[in-house]
């Protein structure tokens, strides 16, 4: 089975994120020659990031079973991957539309205010909430 990841990072955050080192390319698909997690920038083979949206193979639970404590401490799926990446070949998809990072307080806000500005019964509402936030700063009155 081919596993796919949505792949796309600006250079200045590969910290953040597993990055792939890809070696060949078909459209958006990437074949995968291995990875990185949360390398500092200088480091990373590319600025393709791993985002999170998996298909992957049984097989994976065998590895994460014997899975070493890798980047930050903590057990890292993108390490088991690259396991899972010696006996299977392992593809990426180039993600394509809006991505957006929970992972911290401000790509949460940014994903709060996107989401509630795309629904029809808020977006009146959160506008002027924005409005009201902005012409507070800009009045100096916070």
């Amino acid at each position: 089975m081919i596993n796919y990841w949505h792949l796309t990072s600006p250079e200045d955050k590969t910290s953040r994120y597993g990055i792939i080192s890809p070696t060949n390319q078909q459209g958006r698909r990437y074949q995968v020659d291995h990875f990185v997690e949360k390398p500092k920038q200088v480091q990373a083979p590319s600025n393709l990031a791993i985002i999170g949206r998996y298909i992957l193979t049984p097989e994976i639970m065998d590895i994460l079973d014997n899975q070493a404590v890798g980047a930050g401490g903590e057990i890292q799926l993108t390490d088991a991957i690259e396991g899972l990446n010696k006996t299977q070949t392992v593809y990426g998809y180039e993600f394509e539309g809006d991505r957006y990072d929970v992972g911290d307080q401000l790509g949460f806000i940014e994903t709060t205010i996107s989401m509630a500005l795309q629904r029809e019964d808020m977006r009146e509402d959160v506008l002027e909430v924005i409005q009201n936030l902005l012409a507070k700063e800009s009045s100096g009155k916070n």
